[in-house]
């Protein structure tokens, strides 16, 4: 493969994963504590919608991301408040969120900028810049690989960097901490961890607060550094993948990463697959190009998720006993 090829592909792979490894370390969090997440293409949509509305009123980074963090959250305490205190279906209330912030955006799209559900663009001094620039000159400088570890590696905004990151974060924190033993715990035996005077359900509160700020981060990320406005359903998705994703990875960090990673290189050659012609082929249609991170959310969910081995306490309300 062409040098430059090799870089930008390896490149935009990881440009593109970055939602879905927010979105999947959010989904790790909830359901390791016990708590099914299907509310995560919502968050992620709502919360791309606060931080363009915020971003275009305010021309401010920090607000805009503060509103993601803050509606993200918000979310996942509502989730918590269903499903955590009062013992709701949380795969009603998953997809309740889903469809609401579906309907939301839209409607409050249409009546605060009046263009179809869309938002005006943000700001340039809104989006996120380039860092490690000059480090990829450098590096371009090197022989053999330099050019493709500078396209692959270098040039990319601080939320690429942060998400890798974060998967190694919240590894450490779930199998290196107290606080990670324990929520493993809940989602494992919840009886056990309230027979040793451990709150169940403040750990799943706090898990599901940690899940709204990864997911709030997810939808920051669609407006700040791929789409400088928000559109209607412009998630695509990727909530869902992301689910499938963490599911191939067994609920670890790590797995879902490898998950996020492939999903995001059949993203990036879709790309440029398309109007190219191939051997035998020919010029193969772009609707089956896009298609192919779909096809293989549902491979993934048909072939694997029968030998996953889900949190024994997931999607189990806990009541306790008096």
């Amino acid at each position: 493969m062409d040098e430059v090829l090799l870089g930008t592909v390896i490149g935009s792979t990881l440009r593109v994963s970055v939602p879905l490894i927010l979105c999947a370390l959010a989904g790790v969090l909830s359901e390791r504590s016990g708590v099914i997440d299907l509310g995560l293409e919502g968050k992620m949509l709502l919360t791309a919608f606060a931080t363009a509305s915020v971003g275009v009123a305010s021309g401010s980074l920090a607000l805009a991301l503060l509103a993601a963090l803050a509606v993200g959250v918000g979310l996942s305490m509502l989730h918590g408040y269903a499903c955590v205190s009062h013992g709701g279906d949380q795969v009603v209330l998953g997809m309740a969120i889903t469809m609401t912030a579906a309907g939301l955006t839209v409607v409050l799209g249409i009546a605060w900028f009046a263009q179809g559900g869309q938002t005006p663009p943000v700001p340039e001094g809104v989006r996120l810049t380039a860092w490690f620039s000059g480090a990829g000159d450098v590096v371009a400088r090197w022989p053999l690989l330099g050019r493709a570890l500078a396209l692959a590696f270098f040039g990319h905004n601080a939320m690429v960097y942060a998400s890798l990151a974060l998967v190694a974060g919240v590894a450490w924190l779930l199998y290196r901490t107290r606080f990670g033993l324990r929520l493993r715990a809940v989602g494992e035996n919840p009886t056990m961890v309230d027979a040793a005077g451990v709150s169940v359900r403040g750990l799943r509160y706090q898990a599901l607060a940690l899940n709204g700020v990864l997911s709030g981060l997810a939808g920051a990320y669609l407006v700040l550094a791929q789409n400088p406005s928000f559109i209607p359903h412009m998630t695509a998705g990727r909530g869902y993948m992301a689910l499938a994703a963490l599911i191939f990875g067994k609920w670890r960090p790590a797995g879902a990463l490898a998950a996020c990673l492939l999903f995001g290189f059949l993203d990036a050659v879709s790309i440029r697959l398309q109007g190219k012609v191939l051997p035998l082929l020919g010029e193969v249609p772009v609707q089956a190009i896009q298609a192919l991170p779909y096809v293989l959310t549902v491979v993934l969910l048909a072939g694997f998720i029968g030998h996953a081995v889900a949190p024994a306490a997931l999607g189990r309300p806990y009541v306790k006993e008096r």
